[in-house]
């Protein structure tokens, strides 16, 4: 006769699948990532980012805030998942699934670093664009400062830090084999490819705007596929899962 349930620690008897519940929700916050961020990046915050005239501009300033609620799902949802995982992969190594968690910690905080320069820029455009006495060149100028601090917190959050994700959660996955192989396997051979673009990009050798970003592919293809994996089918049994 088969078992379903296991003894714990406290004599207690756990479910046999005791990490579905922590697979489940890691997927779905990876996927709320995904979905925030892209929304938020390519439409919302696009009239904010391709203005250099915003600032004293009609602008769009009900579209710009929308995009950055969306930011600030995404950076909620990075640590949430990092944490849902945090309990089953810490059994692998605790040491990498700590930094997993800094690491989501750091995107997340630098992400909204992102998130208040443009709120500012919104805020002063709202009380001072075309105020009497108010110098335009110079508010054009604080603009042009947000938006560029914007814009590096997106090389240093959402792309420096991806990389650094994918290579510690997929050599969690790669490792332990809670997911096949495959799925971590992009995560590992996209992660350094990201992870030099967005270097040469802060050292100067190459423009934020490089076709070479299009290298970051295989990560964004890992996120989107470790997050149904878990969502969909949960954590594969192994001797990592095999006591609560």
């Amino acid at each position: 006769m088969t078992t379903t349930a296991t003894r714990t620690t406290t004599g207690r008897r756990a479910p046999a699948d005791w990490t579905r519940k922590y697979s489940r929700a890691a997927g779905i916050f990876y996927l709320v990532t995904f979905a925030a961020s892209m929304p938020a990046v390519f439409y919302f915050l696009a009239p904010i980012l391709t203005d250099p005239n915003y600032i004293v501009g009609p602008g769009a300033d009900a579209r710009v805030a929308m995009g950055c609620l969306l930011d600030v799902i995404t950076a909620l949802a990075g640590i949430g998942s990092a944490v849902a995982v945090f309990p089953v992969v810490r059994r692998q190594n605790e040491g990498l699934a700590l930094g997993f968690v800094t690491s989501r910690m750091f995107e997340a905080a630098v992400i909204m670093i992102g998130v208040v320069s443009l709120l500012a820029v919104v805020t002063l455009r709202q009380e001072f664009a075309g105020a009497t006495g108010v110098d335009q060149s110079a508010l054009l100028g604080s603009g042009h400062a947000l938006v560029a601090v914007r814009d590096w917190t997106f090389q240093y959050g959402p792309n420096l830090a991806a990389g650094i994700n994918a290579i510690l959660f997929g050599t969690l996955l790669y490792r332990s084999r809670l997911v096949p192989r495959a799925i971590p396997t992009l995560g590992l051979i996209g992660a350094p490819l990201l992870l030099a673009v967005t270097l040469a990009t802060g050292l100067g050798f190459i423009p934020a705007s490089s076709a070479l970003f299009g290298l970051a592919v295989p990560v964004a293809v890992w996120e989107v596929s470790v997050g149904t994996w878990m969502l969909v089918k949960g954590f594969k049994p192994s001797p990592l899962t095999a006591v609560a």
